[in-house]
């Protein structure tokens, strides 16, 4: 709380809502981007998810071509086949650099408006602190990073799978596993004020190891929580009821383990304490 007492010039100042210009930028990043597709025609629209979102399916294909031709094989027995190789005529053949920034560039498009406010809203939600400590340059390239994971996470699970994936959860997803590897410690957001400060919010201890993380009882308990709904809204959505559409649960996964285990690389404090 300010002193009254004290000039306005030279009261703290507080502000209620506060976000790093890295954060604002990629929210309104994924905005524009799904405004931009749903304003362009269908062939527009596939066009841009074409060059841009992720399909394992052509992952595939350009590493082992021979993969297609055993696809088309089974089209006239199998109907998954079939339905695969469809998909696969309307999205090949693709350009190298198309395939490889579509590794990253899936994340910045989405399928409706609460497809990317509930993805904005996990941005907001999760990448400030992430953000303030690694810096804006280090958060991008964390983002991406993440992104990728998932989407050859997705690959690794579902190689000749055609159907383009497109969202930010995956991202998402590291971000919120690479805030569990501090914002519980004393000093940070959710870990309380350490023994010599009144306030949390200003740690500036390294992140524990992983090893001592696991022993952290809400550490582990974020974790568990987070995977076992990943599980329940990804893998059980359609199931349930929740979505007609499959949900890339596997990359959500894939995202988060990456987030969690590449914190380090990414730690601007770890690397700065490091130099010196």
């Amino acid at each position: 709380m300010s002193d009254p007492f004290l000039p306005d010039a030279a009261r703290r100042r507080e502000p209620i809502f506060f976000m790093p210009t890295s954060v604002v930028a990629l929210v309104a990043a994924l905005i524009v981007f799904y405004a931009v597709l749903i304003n362009l025609s269908g062939a527009g629209q596939d066009f841009l998810v074409r060059e841009l979102g992720f399909s394992a399916g052509r992952l595939t294909v350009a590493i082992w071509p021979d993969r297609l031709d055993a696809l088309l094989a089974r089209v006239n027995a199998d109907p998954g086949a079939l339905a695969q190789a469809q998909i696969a005529r309307d999205l090949l053949p693709v350009s190298g650099g198309a395939l490889a920034w579509s590794l990253v560039t899936y994340a910045l498009l989405h399928a409706s408006w609460p497809h990317v406010i509930l993805n904005a809203i996990w941005l907001v939600a999760f990448g400030p602190p992430i953000a303030r400590r690694f810096g804006a340059a280090r958060f991008f390239a964390f983002f991406a990073f993440t992104a990728a994971a998932g989407a050859l996470a997705q690959w690794a699970a579902r190689p000749m799978d055609f159907a383009p994936m497109i969202g930010a959860s995956a991202a998402d997803s590291g971000l919120m596993a690479a805030a569990a590897r501090f914002v519980f410690q004393p000093g940070e957001p959710l870990g309380g004020p350490k023994p010599d400060q009144a306030a949390p919010g200003e740690g500036d201890d390294d992140a524990p190891p992983l090893r001592e993380l696991i022993r952290q009882r809400r550490a582990v308990l974020f974790i568990a929580i987070w995977m076992a709904t990943n599980f329940v809204f990804g893998a059980g959505a359609q199931a349930l009821g929740a979505s007609d559409a499959p949900v890339a649960w596997i990359a959500h996964t894939g995202g988060f383990v990456a987030g969690l285990l590449a914190f380090p690389l990414f730690d601007r404090r770890r690397r700065r304490e490091a130099a010196v």
